[in-house]
């Protein structure tokens, strides 16, 4: 399956809540889509459809294929800890993922794409894998060259989210990530359990 590049408002409105940021969009239009999306009356989930639609919020959320997300598991599953929080700590460490916590990109998807572009490197070496896992201590930084791109001044002049585990340097337009967060310490409503009760029918 092709990577989703289609309206984002009506991934959010599928799922009931703005997992990919404001959306005025949303705000106006927070029903499912589809011709019967404003009915009261709609059916029971069952226990899979449930779990299966927890799994595709967090695949939409971090923008990750289904063979990736399903590799993340398996590393999840085989590390020590909760492998549901594991889990998300793995997505939270994607190279694209911190681009876009540190304000460098609006968007994970538009993240994914500086980082493609060669635009970010990672200790002084440029990284255009998207999917990189970074390790506490590592700098991330801006290439030289990409410092006056105008989606990436437009995107750090819009920015004012602060995170605990990432340091952002607005002078040298570098940051570090600092550590893996802690499950608390990440503010997307993902209930990780149920995505561990599917995988493991």
């Amino acid at each position: 399956m092709a990577r989703y590049t289609g309206p984002q408002t009506k991934i959010a409105r599928k799922f009931g809540e703005a997992i990919f940021g404001d959306d005025k969009s949303f705000e106006k239009r927070n029903y499912p889509p589809g011709q019967h999306g404003l009915a009261k009356k709609r059916g029971k989930k069952s226990e899979y459809a449930i779990q299966l639609m927890e799994k595709q919020k967090a695949k939409y959320t971090y923008g990750i294929l289904e063979k990736q997300f399903r590799n993340l598991y398996k590393q999840a599953a085989a590390a020590r800890g909760v492998t549901g929080e594991v889990l998300i700590q793995l997505c939270e460490s994607r190279l694209d993922n911190v681009v876009f916590r540190m304000g460098i990109a609006p968007s994970r998807r538009a993240a994914r794409q500086v980082v493609s572009h060669r635009h970010i490197t990672v200790n002084g070496e440029v990284v255009n894998i998207p999917s990189y896992q970074l390790k506490p201590g590592d700098k991330v930084a801006v290439r030289e060259k990409s410092k006056t791109l105008e989606i990436i001044e437009r995107s750090l002049s819009n920015s004012s989210a602060v995170y605990e585990w990432i340091t952002w340097n607005p002078e040298t337009l570098e940051g570090t990530f600092v550590n893996v967060p802690q499950r608390l310490q990440v503010p997307e409503n993902i209930k990780e359990q149920l995505i561990v009760e599917l995988y493991n029918k």
